[in-house]
């Protein structure tokens, strides 16, 4: 399998970090901005701060409108994923990079409905214990509004120290609008043990059919996608389908070397920057060629994306369920020197075929609709209609 430095994975991962010192001030000129635009606009600054100190009903300080003009310049670009941090937000964005699981047990993404969405809820986990459901909308945390650019933010406010308790603010929809209801509920944080990794073996009509639901790309995934595939193989499977729902991604050299275990020689995924320079991620010519259909959902995104993409480009799988989430684009974090830091979209990647992924997703090749409060967890295949529809696709493969 292809193994990556630790700079191409920090440049290319999904929330990857690329560490680059920055000072704020001559190093983060962005073209040639004239002495006088730049007088004007200072000028402009002051104004405003002395309305504000005139008018302003509450106390302020220096600070705090320095950090929001910086904000608010990150904010106006328009792209959900690109961001400023103050040095204390930045302290808390990086430790939820670091590969700590200590905090509640909730996997989230951003919404398209603009709130902070739980995917997974992990077993044995304070969230599971507390009664939060996959599909529930965290609103608040500890009193604080937090939306879906407030991601990351939010993550750090949820993790921390075990025995400490976070207060989260639930909004639980339903399909009856009256029915739906906002609500608080305390959560002990803990030492949080998340198997990324569930896999089974289904005898039916004379064939086993192995079964792995993938639950995110983190460091540790490739090991147990290895034991889990390696087990599986052992036990004579006749072919395989691979779970990616409510998967919201995760670190590049994974998802490569998932893909790369089932493919042949070819692409994989293009990154393409600002400036058209591509990078290229290929299989090589080693391949497992068990039969393989994969099912994704609407909450399938970015590492997700490319393993989908990938394997229906290359004519690998078909692709069951709904069209995916759609976020196709990398991010590197830059470090600045006096200890906040800066989130910013550096490339956008696309499909074998160059299909863009960026706000539309992957197409499956056979939509199929999930069944209303669905547990993927519980593996209630007889009440799946996605996972039956990808069984009957892969016996209909075999036969």
């Amino acid at each position: 399998m292809k193994k990556f430095g630790k700079f191409i994975l920090a440049l290319l991962i999904v929330a990857g970090v690329g560490f680059t010192g920055y000072s704020i001030g001559s190093n983060m000129g962005t073209g040639e901005i004239t002495d006088d635009r730049n007088a004007r606009h200072i000028a402009e600054m002051e104004g405003l701060k002395g309305l504000l100190n005139q008018n302003f009903l509450f106390d302020f300080t220096d600070e705090e409108i320095y950090e929001g003009s910086l904000k608010g310049m990150f904010a106006n670009l328009g792209d959900p994923y690109t961001a400023y941090y103050s040095p204390k937000e930045f302290t808390k964005l990086m430790e939820t990079l670091d590969g700590r699981y200590q905090g509640i047990g909730v996997s989230v993404q951003a919404s398209k409905e603009g709130y902070i969405k739980a995917i997974s809820v992990f077993d044995n986990s304070p969230a599971k214990e507390a009664g939060i459901l996959p599909g529930d909308y965290i609103t608040k945390v500890n009193g604080e509004v937090f939306t879906a650019d407030q991601l990351e933010e939010a993550v750090a406010e949820i993790k921390g120290e075990p025995g400490t308790s976070v207060t989260l603010t639930i909004l639980r929809t339903e399909e009856d609008s009256a029915k739906s209801k906002e609500f608080d509920v305390e959560v002990k944080r803990a030492d949080v043990t998340i198997d990324t990794i569930d896999d089974d073996i289904i005898d039916i009509e004379g064939k086993k059919i192995g079964y792995i639901h993938i639950k995110a790309f983190d460091d540790v995934t490739w090991d147990a996608f290895s034991e889990s595939f390696n087990r599986l193989r052992a036990n004579d499977i006749d072919g395989l389908i691979l779970d990616v729902r409510n998967n919201p991604g995760g670190a590049l050299d994974v998802v490569i070397n998932i893909a790369d275990n089932f493919l042949d020689e070819g692409v994989i995924v293009t990154t393409k920057d600002k400036n058209g320079k591509e990078i290229v991620e290929r299989s090589d010519k080693e391949a497992d060629d068990i039969p393989l259909v994969l099912i994704q959902n609407e909450n399938s995104a970015s590492a997700s994306e490319i393993l989908a993409g990938a394997l229906k480009d290359r004519g690998r799988a078909k692709v069951v369920g709904t069209q995916s989430f759609g976020k196709g684009v990398v991010q590197k974090i830059f470090t600045l020197d006096n200890g906040s830091g800066a989130k910013i979209t550096i490339s956008e990647y696309f499909t074998p075929d160059g299909t863009q992924i960026n706000k539309i997703g992957v197409t499956p090749d056979i939509k199929v609709e999930a069944e209303e409060n669905l547990d993927i967890s519980k593996q209630d295949y007889a009440n799946d209609a996605q996972f039956m529809r990808a069984l009957a696709e892969l016996l209909t493969d075999l036969e």
